[in-house]
């Protein structure tokens, strides 16, 4: 069994470990139609989110990357999270198998920067520790904050597509092999 995510830090946040009490401010985001329009577009049941929770631990221990959860180091609230996933997304063209870097924070912790800051955190840890120098993201053509994190952080748009028959985009970051993506 790999080890829980590692405790990173920025100036502003603390990304950590994903923990059982962490459940009603994750199921809180998750059920916000104004954190979830662009993600998805339907909030989430807490069934739903119990499962993402079961699912961040999970890939820690499966793939020894993941997501962390995001806390403002000031007040310690949950703001969020961010991190690297292997989805097994279906999406049209595919993602290559490269890890797929995403975000979500909780409606009050937007446009604070707090989103560029945890991504580039965790994608400092990734560079140095990830199986792949390409990591991508899938972003709803219309989540214009989300496209501007992904471009402060070094993603470009590779490919216009779907995932789900919603249009989206994808983007990469490292290496430009496309080796295997259709």
């Amino acid at each position: 069994m790999q080890s829980p995510a590692p405790i990173l830090g920025t100036r502003r946040l603390r990304l950590r470990p994903h923990r059982v009490e962490d459940f009603a401010d994750l199921a809180a985001i998750w059920s916000d139609p104004r954190v979830t329009r662009h993600i998805g577009g339907r909030p989430s049941t807490a069934e739903e989110s119990w499962s993402r929770l079961a699912r961040y631990a999970g890939f820690w221990s499966l793939l020894g990357f993941g997501f962390w959860a995001i806390e403002e180091r000031a007040t310690g609230r949950y703001a969020g999270e961010a991190g690297f996933a292997d989805f097994k997304r279906e999406t049209t063209p595919t993602l290559g198998g490269a890890p797929e870097a995403g975000w979500v924070l909780a409606a009050w912790s937007q446009g604070k920067g707090f989103a560029t800051e945890a991504v580039r955190r965790a994608l400092v840890w990734g560079d140095a520790h990830l199986p792949s120098a390409r990591t991508v993201c899938v972003i709803d053509p219309e989540n214009a904050a989300s496209l501007r994190v992904a471009h402060k952080c070094g993603y470009a748009e590779y490919a216009r597509g779907s995932h789900h028959g919603s249009a989206a985009i994808l983007l990469q970051r490292g290496s430009t092999s496309m080796e295997g993506t259709a």
